[in-house]
């Protein structure tokens, strides 16, 4: 099994805790800029990390006003010694019909997620091939859902060369 370095244990959760921000103006019904604006506020998360060997994370979130419709977060994890962060906005995109989230991170990881309206809530989700530090392909599959008052981080990193994987699972409660 690929023992997996820490930026790229970094980079992964990257992919997973920030799917932010929204290119373009935003012009959302009410009642979707209502929906994003209910996860205003301070969140806490601690889960594990799963692959060669397990690691507690522990996460802090940060949602805010943001310009226009939009929500700004700002995010911090700490995993296996080492600190994340992320930052983005989660915006209601009128042109593309859709709720969308993009980040960037300190792990040199940036993406886009699509989210969809499921229940009361909403689910992000985000696929992309990045390389880790040695340059090795890897496929991130993210999923963020944010429901009642809960916000719920899962997340796949699998080496497309061994088929090693890091899986996590992190819960966020206010």
């Amino acid at each position: 099994m690929t023992k997996l370095g820490h930026l790229t244990q970094a980079a992964a959760l990257a992919a997973v805790v920030a799917t932010a921000g929204a290119a373009g103006p935003a012009i959302a019904a009410p009642a979707d800029v209502a929906l994003l604006k209910s996860y205003i506020g301070e969140w806490r998360g601690r889960g594990v990390l799963v692959g060669a060997n397990q690691e507690t994370v522990v996460c802090r979130l940060t949602l805010s006003q943001g310009n226009q419709d939009k929500v700004n977060y700002n995010g911090r994890c700490t995993l296996a010694g080492s600190n994340l962060s992320v930052a983005g906005t989660l915006a209601y995109v009128d042109a593309n019909k859709r709720f969308e989230a993009a980040m960037t991170s300190n792990a040199s990881f940036s993406g886009i997620a699509v989210g969809q309206k499921r229940g009361g809530g909403l689910t992000f989700n985000l696929r992309e091939r990045n390389k880790d530090e040695a340059g090795k392909d890897l496929n991130i599959s993210a999923q963020i859902h944010l429901s009642a008052d809960a916000i719920k981080v899962s997340f796949d990193v699998v080496y497309v060369e061994s088929g090693d994987s890091l899986r996590a699972e992190v819960p966020f409660s206010r």
